[in-house]
């Protein structure tokens, strides 16, 4: 068995690992090479399948195929997904992230709510809050709170504007959830996160 992480190569040829991705193979044929004595010409047959259709949301090729095209260059092409894709485009967002300075403490950002109507939802819009197009600012709770910390392009301590947040306020609600089998994540959970983290929201 040889297992290898896969890579999306983008048109300018730079390579890019895709999150939680593998591929699998064993050996099916040794034959002695046409290139010369002492070379073998070995097949393998995978046994994993499609790298990024195993194990992924249906959808999934669509969002790495858009992201090898380059970096997106405007805000909220993932709103059009549902949940467990815009959970994929995330972590496209963070397998592309390059890092940079932060920006300075005290700084303002402004988050587009208007699409929130689930966690994921929330995760790439502050991401282009913070970052712009295709930024990335967490993709989980665990990862937010790194984010907050620091070293992903907001210094602590900084005010976001929350623009709609009657939306996320009506869908993000107490409930259960059926991906990650534990209770879903509400808006009070993020505020309170956001709150614990330093981070001054004001909701519009």
């Amino acid at each position: 068995m040889i297992i290898a992480s896969i890579f999306s190569v983008a048109d300018d040829g730079v390579a890019t690992h895709m999150l939680d991705s593998g591929l699998g193979a064993e050996v099916s044929d040794v034959r002695p090479s046409v290139l010369g004595d002492g070379l073998l010409d070995v097949t393998f047959e995978s046994t994993y399948g499609d790298a990024i259709k195993g194990g992924r949301p249906s959808g999934a090729r669509e969002i790495w195929e858009h992201w090898r095209r380059g970096r997106p260059t405007e805000t909220g092409l993932w709103a059009a997904y549902p949940a467990a894709l815009r959970h994929e485009w995330a972590g496209a967002a963070l397998a592309h992230h390059r890092p940079a300075p932060d920006r300075l403490s005290g700084q303002t950002y402004h988050l587009d709510g208007r699409h929130v109507t689930d966690e994921d939802g929330f995760y790439c819009a502050i991401g282009e809050a913070i970052n712009g197009p295709g930024g990335y600012f967490g993709w989980n709770a665990g990862a937010l709170h790194d984010c907050l910390l620091g070293d992903w392009g907001a210094a602590p301590g900084f005010r976001l504007v929350w623009h709609d947040s009657a939306v996320a306020r009506k869908h993000l609600v107490p409930g259960y959830d059926r991906r990650d089998f534990c209770p879903a994540v509400t808006m009070d959970h993020l505020l309170a996160w956001l709150a614990e983290d330093g981070v001054e929201v004001d909701l519009r």
